[in-house]
């Protein structure tokens, strides 16, 4: 596959949807007005497309008529995007910015969008050689709301028809800065943590300050955990299996000469193996536990999401790594030495089907590389100028695997 997207036309229709989906974000696994805007773009084109029923996902399936089967069935492999966006309230100042306060596309999950559109219509056009069948899942929730192991339980892996599930599964990832833009990055092996979020309640009982010995504080009690977390993460752990714990809320009261009778945590935690995984989980309930009894209080553990590791099978990254050569050119791959330490729920899809996941620099050309905001950031700024790229690497990845494997 070598499929071509003009300067002009067809690159300039996914720059216009890329901007009107950044416009208007939504947030989450309920994202009417995206998959609106994603249906008319693949409007005409010859897919069979179908909807979540309890979220606004989009699965379309384009049926390849190239290749020699016998009497088999064709392969299939499956691209993907994610379409939500973060809460946040953008600062970029772009002619385009979001137009809802607390809604921002600070991800580029929009560019991930107009690119899979891309992909639909370059393959769609070489339609006669494809040798298989490739499913597009264009995916909501992916910020914390496991949409893709929602999508999975639907059936969109097995979108192609019963039995026919994907022989590989490829997605793309943008970033804002860190990685020039043009050049793409994966690693064989584990390429991003997994994720866990919790939220911690701490109960006591509450009442005047002026009693505190006739009250069970749970103020103390929660920043003595905030404490005993970290000293766990450092001395309880592999240094060669790392563990990352980070408490990024704690709430508690309403006034200073009033003792709540409650304190809330949000505690994040990054790990690289299954192993680390189990055992920070049940070893941080213990530690919350123990300081909890210590101060006379309760505490309950709400374990509110749960992403595993992405794990890039090593053949699919030795493929991923010659298609990038093939139709980007020579020296856009960068191998990752290391993981990253942020999460994906494509790693979903990975835990079910043989893939890789590779990262798409996307720093504007007017911006420094060194100085740029990250992913996640209000002034996170990620260049249209990589929307032909992406479109065209994730048809090449989906048209060369099937011409591989028929």
């Amino acid at each position: 596959m070598t499929g071509t997207l003009p300067a002009a036309g067809p690159l300039e229709d996914l720059v216009r949807l890329r901007e009107d989906l950044h416009r208007e974000p939504e947030l989450g696994l309920h994202l009417p007005q995206t998959q609106a805007k994603v249906l008319a773009a693949l409007d005409g084109l010859p897919l069979e497309i179908t909807t979540g029923s309890g979220l606004s996902s989009v699965t379309a399936v384009l049926r390849g008529r190239g290749g020699e089967h016998g009497q088999g069935d064709p392969p299939v492999v499956l691209l993907r995007a994610d379409m939500d966006a973060l809460p946040l309230t953008e600062a970029t100042g772009l002619p385009y910015a979001s137009e809802f306060e607390g809604r921002a596309h600070a991800c580029g999950h929009d560019l991930h969008t107009a690119m899979l559109v891309g992909a639909a219509r370059l393959l769609a056009e070489e339609r006669n050689e494809l040798a298989g069948d490739v499913i597009f899942m264009f995916q909501p929730g992916e910020e914390g709301h496991h949409g893709a192991r929602l999508m999975i339980e639907e059936g969109v892996l097995e979108a192609a028809g019963p039995g026919r599930r994907p022989v590989a599964a490829y997605a793309l990832h943008v970033a804002s800065s860190i990685l020039p833009a043009g050049l793409a990055l994966t690693r064989k092996g584990p390429l991003l943590a997994g994720g866990d979020a919790l939220r911690v309640t701490v109960r006591g009982r509450g009442g005047h300050d002026s009693q505190p010995h006739l009250l069970r504080d749970p103020v103390p009690a929660a920043c003595e955990m905030v404490l005993a977390l970290q000293t766990y993460a450092s001395r309880g752990f592999d240094p060669f299996d790392p563990v990352l714990i980070s408490v990024g809320s704690i709430h508690a009261g309403t006034s200073a000469n009033i003792i709540p009778d409650e304190a809330e945590l949000k505690i994040g935690i990054r790990t690289f193996g299954p192993g680390a995984k189990a055992q920070v989980l049940s070893g941080v309930t213990r530690v919350l536990e123990g300081v909890a009894a210590a101060h006379g209080v309760t505490v309950t553990v709400d374990h509110s999401m749960d992403y595993p590791v992405t794990v890039v099978d090593p053949a699919e990254a030795d493929f991923a790594a010659e298609t990038v050569e093939k139709t980007l050119g020579p020296g856009r791959l960068v191998w990752a030495p290391t993981p990253l330490s942020a999460s994906e729920d494509f790693s979903f899809v990975l835990d079910e089907v043989p893939g890789a996941m590779l990262f798409l620099g996307a720093c504007p050309p007017d911006r420094d590389l060194g100085t740029a905001s990250f992913n996640h950031s209000p002034d996170a700024v990620f260049g249209s100028e990589v929307l032909g790229d992406g479109a065209r690497l994730l048809a090449d990845l989906a048209g060369r695997r099937l011409a591989s494997a028929g």
